[in-house]
């Protein structure tokens, strides 16, 4: 019995001790310089590029077989990219051969057309022969010839007239059905034309050069792949861009679940990986209206924004397209109320905390402004010098005297909130 007795009253002592000595935690709500950020990468990039795409027409494809560095510094004219085409070299001997057999098809039309011609003009010559004489019997002297004769003679020549009337129709079927069937193949010898011609400039394209002068970077595609030798691209596809390094910005992307009520006009601080003594302030001048995944192996969205870099801090860094920055967007940054994060209650859409009333606690709605990743702005709901509940020590519908909850865990809300 003594053995049960002692860890039983040893558990109840230490409960009542755990009890009183670890009270609920605290924070007086103060009104104070409040700093909302949220931080991010981005890279830096011309605002006004000069896009390049693969040379080439129809989506035919393309090999790199030699390619610039990305980063190299070139004048107009420079050759870029040099690349080749197996496909192009293919389609363009079909299509010459097409043409040869559309040659061929054509000069056997003219002979079969030619031929008949001949044949028909042959039948109307001796039919005009043969018509001469029936003629030259049927006005002849009736004394002279028998009359059977003459009858005949009459006969024939009605008949060879008529017999010369189809001939002649069908000397004109030939020359307009055969005009028809050539003309058929002259549209497709144009079709095969213009699809040889197509390839040959498909293959007389197979350089890239900068359109002016400027800084190569590359663009990369879905995957995250940038060209390179050996790889396999589209004509017309992106390649890179020559961008124009007088008028710069860094695009930066923030998850969406940290983007919440990012907007054009907040300020940035803005510092090249690296170097945080190079600090450029700024303002996002634009922000995406609806977040994109970067890649197909994460699936996270985020919401792209721009910040502008002006001109003289270029020169004086020596920036160039490019580089990876460092990025701090600031929510808000003035004198307001705030309480933390961990004292808010969320319950349909409404928010609420635990605010001290004489010896204990009561809950009260509050309206929440910008919100951080620690702290959130209070627009209503709170008044400086109240005490909110931020986590119970043990239970948090005891009540506690002023004197105790005072000393144990009374605190000051921070000013500043770093970002993540």
């Amino acid at each position: 019995m003594r053995r049960l007795a002692t860890p039983l009253l040893l558990a109840l002592a230490l409960a009542a001790c755990g009890r009183d000595g670890l009270p609920a935690a605290t924070e007086t709500v103060v009104e104070s310089e409040l700093v909302l950020s949220v931080r991010g990468e981005g890279e830096l990039r011309s605002a006004r590029p000069t896009p390049l795409t693969v040379p080439g027409r129809n989506w035919s494809s393309r090999r790199v077989e030699w390619m610039l560095e990305e980063g190299s510094v070139v004048k107009k004219g420079d050759l870029l990219a040099r690349f080749s085409s197996q496909e192009s070299e293919q389609q363009l001997a079909q299509a010459l051969i097409e043409l040869q057999r559309n040659a061929l098809a054509r000069a056997a039309k003219e002979g079969e057309l030619e031929t008949a011609i001949g044949r028909v003009d042959v039948d109307l010559s001796q039919v005009a022969v043969q018509l001469g004489i029936a003629r030259r019997y049927a006005e002849a002297d009736l004394s002279a010839i028998a009359r059977n004769q003459m009858l005949d003679a009459v006969e024939d020549a009605r008949f060879l007239e008529t017999r010369q009337d189809v001939l002649e129709w069908q000397r004109g079927q030939s020359g307009t059905r055969g005009g028809a069937e050539l003309a058929v193949l002259d549209a497709q010898r144009a079709t095969h034309e213009v699809n040889a011609r197509s390839r040959q400039d498909d293959l007389d394209a197979l350089e890239l050069r900068a359109p002016n002068d400027g800084v190569l970077l590359l663009t990369a595609n879905w995957s995250g792949e940038k060209p390179a030798v050996g790889a396999n691209l589209f004509a017309g596809s992106e390649f890179g861009s020559l961008p124009d390094t007088s008028a710069m910005e860094v695009e930066i992307d923030l998850p969406q679940i940290e983007a919440q009520g990012v907007s054009a006009g907040m300020a940035v601080e803005l510092h090249p990986v690296g170097h945080p003594d190079q600090v450029i302030t700024s303002e996002l001048g634009w922000v995406a209206s609806a977040a994109t995944t970067k890649n197909r192996q994460n699936p996270v969205r985020y919401i792209s924004m721009r910040a502008p870099v002006p001109s003289e801090r270029i020169t004086q860094f020596g920036l160039v397209p490019g580089q990876k920055f460092a990025a701090r967007v600031f929510l808000l940054r003035e004198p307001a109320l705030s309480v933390a994060n961990v004292a808010v209650q969320q319950r349909d859409g409404r928010s609420f905390v635990q605010v001290r009333r004489g010896r204990g606690f009561e809950e009260r709605e509050v309206q929440l402004g910008m919100r951080g990743t620690a702290r959130s702005q209070v627009l209503s709901g709170l008044e400086p010098g109240e005490v909110v509940l931020l986590g119970p020590g043990g239970d948090a519908a005891e009540l506690l005297t002023p004197a105790a909850g005072d000393a144990a865990a009374q605190s000051t809300a921070p000013a500043t909130e770093q970002g993540p």
